[in-house]
């Protein structure tokens, strides 16, 4: 993903946690089924100047398997490289191309799989290195460069970003999670026929143009994020220590021997399973006539042939835990300390109880807060709590999380012990009726700043139809009224408890110093700081200069409308988009 189209989900997702799980008034969408299975919500919003739409795919990392773990990441990726009509000079040639990049694959993973044998027998010990491959994939891999040469010859890059940029489109974005990946752009009113065109064509006849390069670029932006990072490694361990009977176990990139390794034959199953119009949602909310939508729908998303398979359902559950797991690690970062313990998934009756919990925790007026980082003897400079956040595991497991930033001079076991103190003070205790009123106000409050613009309420139209109900919007905020101090206490008694949880504390190495990076998002909102730590780890992974340029543009023009509380995590995301940019450019020039 680009570093813009990155902007863009960092500010919606923000704008997602901050106003609550749940929104505070009906959303009326209209629901169709067309013939070959696909679904269509349509709010209308007749003031509006334009439309926000997209599509969601319910499909993420948990319907993978070992093996081709990533691959849904990676379709996010492939999904912008065009079709049959768009993005090349020669369709004809390219196809064929494509064809013959095939036969010299077939040829290279067997020389793969040599040298994975070579590897278990300890004769090589690194198999990315280039003296580590065989003779004859070296050959077949110079015949494969030529292809990829002529390929890139006939290419129009980025014609599918540019049709929509040169029609008065804005905000071209995509995102992969656990369950789902999602496809959005806003576009003018009048122009509501193109998304119909454009976005049937690459669901109806994609190619997946120069999938090898983009597995790669896939590969090394995991090594950035993941290998590269201060606690990418340490983080991927818990994450799976944690998930370990479910598929929620491998991280939504992937693991990097399963990147490397993905098959185009593999992706064009996955494709037809999974991008089938069956298992797919459009979304259009904003100024549009019903019946001319209904019109395009049928025409556009209509042709496309119903999947031959039906996805199959992920029915791993996840085993009882019962541990009391500690977690320990040294990175080149400021200190944390993360407690989580096993909750509920989507919709279960629990999760709206603990949705609750996790605000009288969160928040500058939370009891986290309250208690780690105001006190003369602070132990932590910021600390957050959530269930399920955005992203995060939830259609067929749950978590309840603690995290916070370890105060200089403090420990990670000094700060997971004081929030232990307060996580056993609400098991003790119910909460006062005048906190829990309040925390269903917020709720509310941000819940209604939410359903103000179009874009917001597409986001959570998508999220919670992929997740398995998008009338969970309108259910969601009586159930959550209805939440009283018992239910809150209950639910700590029950899975806020010693052995159904996993501890992780992350010290400083030895010599190493706090970064720039924290420092510059000390003043950030808590939810918000993940969201932007991530989008500046993807950032360090874009490779393309034109797109990063183009990039800093759109924001640079976008600034105005930041919210105020997502200013500084913005303004050093510019920053850092500018140096990259800098790199790139000199890295070309040598």
């Amino acid at each position: 993903m680009t570093i813009c189209r990155q902007v863009l989900l960092v500010t919606a997702a923000a704008a997602f946690l901050l106003g609550g799980p749940a929104a505070a008034q009906e959303v009326r969408a209209e629901e169709h089924i067309l013939p070959n299975g696909m679904k269509l919500l349509l709010v209308q919003r007749p003031d509006e100047p334009s439309v926000s739409a997209g599509w969601v795919a319910k499909v993420g990392s948990v319907n993978e398997r070992v093996g081709i773990t990533g691959i849904s990441h990676l379709f996010e990726h492939m999904m912008f490289k065009g079709t049959t009509t768009l993005g090349s000079k020669d369709p004809g040639r390219d196809l064929e191309i494509i064809a013959e990049q095939e036969k010299l694959r077939d040829g290279m993973r067997a020389e793969e799989s040599k040298m994975r044998a070579a590897w278990r027998r300890g004769e090589i010990d690194d198999l990315s290195k280039p003296e580590s491959r065989t003779a004859r994939y070296k050959e077949l891999e110079a015949k494969f460069d030529v292809l990829v040469k002529e390929q890139r010859d006939l290419l129009v890059k980025n014609e599918f970003d540019r049709i929509y940029t040169k029609n008065g489109a804005s905000g071209m974005n995509a995102f992969t999670t656990n369950d789902l990946t999602a496809y959005f752009i806003t576009v003018p009113k009048n122009k509501l026929e193109l998304w119909f065109w454009m976005e049937s064509d690459r669901l109806k006849d994609p190619v997946f143009r120069e999938f090898y390069a983009e597995r790669d670029v896939v590969y090394e932006e995991r090594r950035l994020r993941v290998e590269s990072t201060p606690t990418g490694k340490l983080d991927e361990a818990f994450d799976s220590i944690f998930w370990h009977s479910t598929p929620y176990t491998w991280p939504v990139i992937g693991y990097a021997s399963d990147v490397a390794s993905i098959t185009k034959a593999q992706a064009d199953d996955y494709f037809s399973t999974y991008y089938a119009p069956n298992n797919l949602t459009a979304v259009l909310v904003g100024a549009f006539d019903k019946t001319e939508a209904l019109k395009l729908a049928n025409e556009y998303f209509g042709r496309i042939p119903r999947g031959k398979v039906t996805p199959p359902e992920v029915i791993t559950l996840p085993t009882k835990w019962q541990y009391d797991l500690l977690f320990e690690g040294e990175a080149d970062t400021n200190p944390t300390a993360e407690i989580r313990w096993h909750t509920v998934p989507f919709q279960h009756k629990d999760s709206y109880a603990l949705a609750v919990l996790a605000e009288v925790l969160n928040g500058r007026t939370g009891r986290l807060y309250k208690a780690l980082v105001l006190p003369e003897d602070a132990v932590a400079t910021e600390a957050s709590a959530s269930h399920n956040s955005f992203g995060a595991p939830g259609k067929y497991a749950g978590s309840f999380a603690f995290g916070a930033e370890v105060k200089e001079g403090r420990t990670p076991a000094e700060v997971a012990a004081r929030a232990l103190t307060e996580i056993d003070r609400l098991r003790r205790e119910p909460v006062p009726n005048d906190e829990l009123q309040k925390v269903k106000n917020n709720i509310a409050a941000g819940s209604f700043r939410r359903l103000s613009s179009n874009f917001p309420i597409l986001l959570q139209l998508m999220v919670n139809e992929a997740y398995g109900d998008w009338q969970e919007m309108n259910s969601g905020p009586k159930k959550l009224e209805a939440v009283t101090a018992a239910d809150v206490q209950r639910v700590a008694q029950t899975y806020l408890v010693k052995e159904n949880q996993a501890t992780a504390l992350i010290s400083r190495k030895a010599g190493s110093a706090p970064s720039a990076d924290d420092a510059a998002l000390a003043d950030v909102p808590e939810q918000i700081r993940p969201m932007i730590k991530q989008s500046l780890a993807r950032l360090a992974a874009e490779t393309d200069a034109e797109k990063l340029s183009a990039s800093i543009e759109k924001m640079e023009a976008q600034a105005g409308q930041v919210p105020a509380e997502m200013k500084k995590g913005f303004d050093l995301l510019v920053t850092k988009a500018k140096e990259r940019l800098a790199e790139l450019e000199k890295a070309g020039k040598k």
